[in-house]
């Protein structure tokens, strides 16, 4: 097994974050540019660094990836993310938590670690190639939103 970074073939699960960022039926997403799933479409996040809270992580990675500031509504919910490499060892593991959370402006400006940021219209998603299980994920901080 050759590691090719970091985060692959890793001895624990990294933990990270990632924004569900609404507004006016639009979804906050961006194109990744590095593996795991190059060239798929996912919400704004990464890794938590080493003493970063949840929260600050999230703010951080949006920024960083982006360029605009959010306002963390609540929890959307946690997601265990295992990709195996095609021998079926584990090539990836995170445990990801994503929040629900408000834009405090929309200029978007796409980080150096993002292939590209956009607002893209909830009833356009079809058109854009979502990393697995996002569309389900989606659906219910969706429904999340609506009854509060």
């Amino acid at each position: 097994m050759e590691r090719t970074s970091s985060r692959e073939y890793p001895r624990y699960p990294i933990v990270g974050v990632g924004a569900v960022v609404l507004k006016d039926g639009q979804i906050l997403l961006i194109k990744r540019l590095h593996e795991p799933g190059a060239g798929q479409w996912t919400f704004p996040g990464g890794a938590v660094e080493l003493g970063e809270g949840l929260e600050e992580a999230t703010l951080r990675e949006v920024w960083e990836e982006c360029g605009i500031r959010i306002a963390i509504r609540k929890l959307a919910g946690v997601v265990n993310r295992v990709i195996p490499d095609e021998e079926g060892r584990i090539q990836y593991h995170y445990v990801i938590v994503d929040y629900l959370a408000q834009p405090l402006s929309d200029q978007l400006k796409a980080g150096s670690d993002v292939a590209e940021a956009a607002w893209v219209p909830l009833n356009e998603l079809d058109r854009y190639a979502l990393a697995s299980g996002m569309k389900e994920f989606l659906h219910d901080c969706v429904e999340l939103e609506i009854e509060n």
